[in-house]
């Protein structure tokens, strides 16, 4: 059987039918992360109930399927992701892992190889179930699937199932079976942090059934044999007489100083294009998620009297100073289409509305994963530039307005303002070192902030920076080795391989707990869909490339298992 053989089945508009409807019919569950872990267990449930129904007619001979549950020992493991999502206002500790996991599973389809002659390595092939919030159904347009999780990475989840099932149609037609082994894995809580996998690769008895893993992911079918690192940083500023409001803009100054020192440094074969991204994903209450850029975040600038309109133009001043210093450095990304849709990343960048002594500001950006950050636009560091612009003129808009203070809008922030957000590196660095550096880059900001107002305490006193979520470490692997070949030979039969240098990925993914667990074992990460479309408010899949990625799968797990005449 060759790779003619494939294109045969895969490409016919039924097979392309057949992966847009089960993506659909996936994207509908929704399988966000939910306090209410009864919830995820339920759509889990649900989402595995269509994937069995799927592979269980496949004609492999020896082919099981098991939910295997979540074992509670990732909890004393280094990589292991605290269940912040557990967390409520009722349950301010959130829950413990063995209830956290009771009766939830990955799900697994493990095909036996014959083992016994030939050549080839057991491949083991990652997708993962769960999405970010928020939460949208799926809706198809010509050629491309909308919907939360349609690139990230339900589409990988589909392109798994769809190989399997072609070459289930072709294998025992041709008289032949696997000369090794494939596990396919179809794991919870990748996007939480990566506890599902985590549970799989401290796996012993698993780990036997394979030596060789790919991780599916969005990567625009390029195919990396590395991925960057990524930690995700809460920061809580706290002070009893200075704004926080304010304070945050100089935090948030110096961490993205600290970010551009850490990408300076960052020279490494692998990773020519430096994907050292400083992302701030949350403030107070706006914000989805520490690793989704923020899209939206409203501020107010409150005065003891009704300003007039020196002062309202002076405010005016200050944000078009500060934007265009946010622009001249970031880009302006109103001059930049989004290829998707024709029209400008951002519309315009702020809307300025004064209304009685107040004047609110709300400030615009383009949402989508961090990894895409230099893509899109950040609104929470641009607001920091206004705030920090309205700061450095307190002086004189006060000597025309009077006092005024700056506040999220909203509810209350209290005494203590949070911030989310995450900070990328490669392994040029030690997540140890990144994870002090910002730190200590948070503390500066703060201090720098204090002794400008002329406030008393320490910088370090003021901001506390914790990273009890995502750890994600960076790993280089070899971009020559045989997994690594076959897979571009596999890309080049279908007709997408780029012929250029091998380079990591510019994202971190469960692919980390695999090379770190097993090191020196090939560890790919591959999958279409655009990191851009990612987390994004337009999250999307090309249906066409997710085609391809699906035969793709089926060339690179017969060339790398090889396989023999059924007897």
């Amino acid at each position: 059987m060759n790779a003619s053989d494939i294109f045969a089945r895969t490409r016919t508009p039924e097979f392309a039918r057949y992966i847009a409807d089960l993506l659909a019919e996936l994207c509908r569950i929704d399988t966000t992360p939910n306090p209410d872990v009864s919830a995820m267990r339920r759509s889990e449930a649900a989402a595995f109930d269509l994937l069995e129904r799927e592979l269980r007619p496949l004609a492999f001979e020896g082919m099981r399927l098991e939910r295997r549950p979540i074992n509670p020992a990732i909890a004393s493991h280094a990589n292991f992701s605290l269940l912040h999502f557990t967390k409520t206002a009722e349950r301010p500790g959130g829950l413990p892992v063995d209830i956290a996991y009771r009766d939830r599973a990955n799900l697994l389809c493990v095909i036996p190889g014959s083992c016994s002659a030939g050549t080839g390595s057991s491949v083991a092939l990652n997708s993962h179930v769960d999405v970010v919030a928020p939460f949208f159904p799926p809706r198809e347009a010509p050629g491309v699937m909308h919907g939360r999780g349609s690139c990230d990475d339900k589409g990988a989840v589909v392109a798994t199932v769809a190989a399997l099932r072609v070459l289930s149609e072709l294998m025992p037609a041709e008289g032949l079976r696997w000369n090794r082994n494939v596990v396919a894995m179809f794991v919870i809580e990748e996007e939480p942090g990566g506890n599902g996998s985590l549970s799989l690769a401290i796996d012993r008895d698993l780990k036997r059934l394979y030596d060789t893993i790919l991780v599916g992911e969005c990567t625009d079918r390029e195919i990396h044999p590395a991925n960057r690192g990524a930690v995700w940083y809460r920061a809580d500023l706290r002070h009893p007489t200075a704004s926080l409001v304010e304070m945050f803009a100089f935090v948030n100054e110096e961490m993205e100083k600290e970010g551009e020192a850490i990408w300076t440094e960052s020279r490494h074969p692998l990773f020519p294009q430096r994907p050292v991204q400083t992302c701030h994903g949350m403030i107070g209450h706006f914000g989805e998620h520490p690793s989704r850029i923020c899209g939206h975040v409203r501020f107010n600038v409150a005065f003891e009297r009704t300003p007039d309109e020196r002062v309202a133009t002076l405010v005016r001043d200050c944000i078009e100073t500060a934007i265009a210093g946010y622009t001249g450095k970031y880009g302006d990304k109103t001059r930049v289409a989004d290829p998707t849709t024709g029209r400008p990343k951002v519309d315009h960048h702020a809307d300025i509305a004064p209304e009685g002594n107040r004047i609110t500001i709300d400030v615009h950006g383009s949402t989508g994963h961090m990894g895409s950050i230099r893509e899109n636009d950040g609104a929470i560091t641009k607001m920091a530039w206004i705030v920090r612009q309205l700061a450095y003129s307190r002086p004189r808009i006060e000597s025309i307005g009077g006092p005024f203070s700056i506040d999220l809008a909203g509810p209350p922030v209290g005494d203590t303002l949070k911030l989310e957000g995450g900070q990328g590196f490669v392994p040029t660095h030690d997540i140890r070192e990144v994870m002090d550096r910002m730190r200590a880059a948070a503390a500066r900001g703060a201090e720098s902030y204090l002794r400008r107002i002329g406030a008393s305490g320490k910088g370090e006193d003021s901001v506390s920076v914790s990273y009890e979520k995502l750890h994600n470490v960076a790993f280089d692997g070899d971009p020559d080795s045989h997994a690594m070949r076959d897979a571009i030979a596999a890309a080049r039969a279908c007709g997408f391989w780029r012929e250029r240098p091998v380079t990591g990925w510019t994202v971190s993914c469960d692919s980390r707990l695999f090379a770190t667990e097993y090191p020196g074992m090939p560890v790919l990460t591959f999958g279409a869909g655009k990191l851009a479309h990612a987390h994004a408010d337009n999250e999307q899949i090309d249906l066409e490339e997710l085609r391809s990625s699906a035969e793709f799968l089926a060339i690179f797990l017969l060339r790398h298992t090889g396989t023999a005449s059924i007897p």
